[in-house]
């Protein structure tokens, strides 16, 4: 295959803040490569060097001759037109063409003259071939399939400034789908998608003739797309030719072979520190002291100080501390929702709507964005009042809220103060405990308003664990999270003993801890005895 973007000892700064250094990378045309690690890593960094939306402070990069290259625009500024006028503009070229071909059809008509007519068909019939071959006549149908895939196809009509943020993102997204360049850069696709978008993108990446290089958290989305996994873990770059779920297995390999070549290196180390110890002993106790054996540790000195050390491999790094634990249990009837029907503005969004919570029960409600899940929460929280029906909360039931974004934060406070407010601790303790989520020295008197999604996230879990609810109710709780804090948030709600109901549109998040599915669709919550794999079973069938 050939390389279709390369770069050699690239390195990138952001001020006096290094980001990474001397990074080496070869990608090749038709390859679907994911880049996976760490929040604060880099990832987006050497994503917009990939794009040629960044140049690096030093290195090498290249992109094969003629290869167009896409990425997500961040902050778009579109003029105040239709969100179909904005996707048309992908064929502005065609729109070109197709122009000129109507000029030409109207100068057709009032031509007399034979050779100047034969001159006109013959560039109208090379234009035609050529507007053609470029799918100039699937223009329309191009818009309608990327459209109804996304689930956007109801906003062709507004304009950029009445969509909101996740809107415009998705937007932004059709825009570059439609663009088709050879070199299509993602960065968490899947994030603003609901589940029937994101399976519609994953066979969508699946087929594109192109290059896909892309940065996920979405790891059933990588498992199902990708054929080469990059990781990016404390400044290198680690190369596993296969999907997400491969490149668990071979990491894991890799690491404990690396701590293996690391022991025994130590080992060999140690016996040669020793041998020079005691052959200086020895060459000092003789009399005159022996010269010949001071040589040879000397020797030993020298071949020791060549050895290229093998890197101590980070088997455990700092992750988030979570342990959900529960002040008292409830009783056995959590939540019911019976007969609930709920409508904004003429459109029924619940349409008698039954739903029975136990104890201790694992429940997650999927459907498409604007089902009305979040709707489900809203009435449960007592935010909102049903319109017809009940909603009943057990005995002795504490319930904890997540939002998508963390929204239930005060922006005007500080991370510390919005800590202590939820658990009652000295500052001393809160900044003990606050450590735990990875917010460490003066990140704990950030003001809120500058966290990041995943820094949100990270505040709001510390605080529901110190409330010490015993029911979770838990809006896309994996948004903004690494991989590597979406496992630790799964191994703690494993643990917990308490109720769980979420809302999510991570399928591999759903797979592994909900027992019970329950799908919104068109108003009406129908119940699964499984997983969200088990779900999708049963409604195909």
């Amino acid at each position: 295959m050939m390389t279709i973007f390369y770069m050699k000892d690239v390195s990138q700064t952001f001020g006096v803040h290094v980001i990474f250094e001397r990074l080496s990378l070869e990608v090749k045309s038709g390859e679907r490569v994911g880049l996976v690690g760490r929040n604060g890593e880099g990832k987006t960094s050497l994503l917009h060097i990939i794009a040629g939306i960044t140049e690096p402070a030093s290195g090498s990069v290249g992109w094969k001759k003629g290869t167009t290259r896409g990425a997500l625009e961040q902050n778009p500024d579109h003029q105040d037109v239709t969100l179909l006028v904005i996707l048309n503009s992908v064929f502005s070229h065609l729109q070109e063409m197709e122009t000129k071909m109507r000029h030409i059809e109207q100068h057709l008509q009032t031509v007399s003259d034979e050779k100047q007519l034969e001159r006109c068909l013959r560039e109208y019939g090379a234009l035609q071939h050529q507007f053609a071959e470029s799918g100039g006549y699937e223009v329309d149908g191009e818009i309608r399939k990327v459209s109804a895939g996304l689930g956007i196809s109801h906003l062709l009509s507004r304009k950029w400034s009445e969509l909101s943020g996740g809107e415009r993102t998705k937007a932004g997204l059709a825009k570059l789908l439609l663009t088709k360049p050879d070199l299509l850069l993602l960065d968490e696709p899947t994030n603003h998608l609901d589940l029937l978008a994101t399976e519609w993108l994953t066979e969508w990446v699946r087929q594109y003739p192109g290059t896909v290089f892309m940065i996920s958290h979405d790891r059933t989305f990588l498992d199902d797309t990708v054929t080469r996994i990059v990781e990016m873990e404390s400044g290198e770059l680690q190369l596993y030719e296969t999907n997400y779920s491969g490149f668990v297995k071979e990491r894991e390999q890799r690491l404990l072979l690396e701590f293996q070549q690391y022991q025994d290196q130590q080992k060999k180390l140690k016996k040669m520190r020793e041998a020079i110890k005691r052959l200086k002993e020895w060459a000092n106790r003789a009399n005159p002291p022996n010269a010949g054996m001071h040589r040879q540790a000397k020797s030993m000195e020298k071949a020791l100080a060549r050895i290229e050390r093998v890197k101590k491999p980070v088997l455990n790094r700092k992750q988030v501390q979570l342990d959900f634990d529960q002040s008292g249990r409830s009783g056995t009837d959590v939540v019911e929702l019976k007969a609930v029907t709920k409508s904004f503005a003429n459109r029924v969004v619940l349409k008698g709507v039954d739903l029975s919570l136990k104890h201790q029960q694992r429940l997650a409600i999927v459907g498409e964005n604007g089902a009305g899940k979040s709707t489900i929460f809203k009435l449960i929280l007592a935010e909102q009042a049903p319109d017809t029906g009940a909603v009943q909360l057990g005995s002795n039931v504490s319930i904890g809220y997540l939002s998508q974004h963390g929204k239930e934060l005060s922006n005007q406070k500080r991370v510390i103060d919005a800590f202590r407010d939820s658990s009652l601790v000295t500052e001393g303790e809160a900044r003990a405990e606050l450590a735990k989520f990875l917010f460490f020295g003066q990140d704990v008197f950030k003001n809120i308003t500058s966290l990041s999604g995943g820094e949100r996230m990270r505040l709001r879990m510390a605080q529901l664990i110190h409330e010490r609810h015993n029911v979770l109710l838990l809006d896309e709780p994996t948004n903004h999270l690494d991989i590597d804090s979406r496992e630790v948030l799964e191994d703690a709600l494993a643990e917990f003993e308490g109720t769980i109901l979420c809302i999510s549109h991570d399928r591999y998040f759903l797979n592994k801890l909900f027992t019970q599915t329950c799908w919104l669709e068109d108003g009406i919550l129908t119940k699964y005895e499984g997983n969200y794999d088990y779900g999708k079973k049963k409604r195909a069938e």
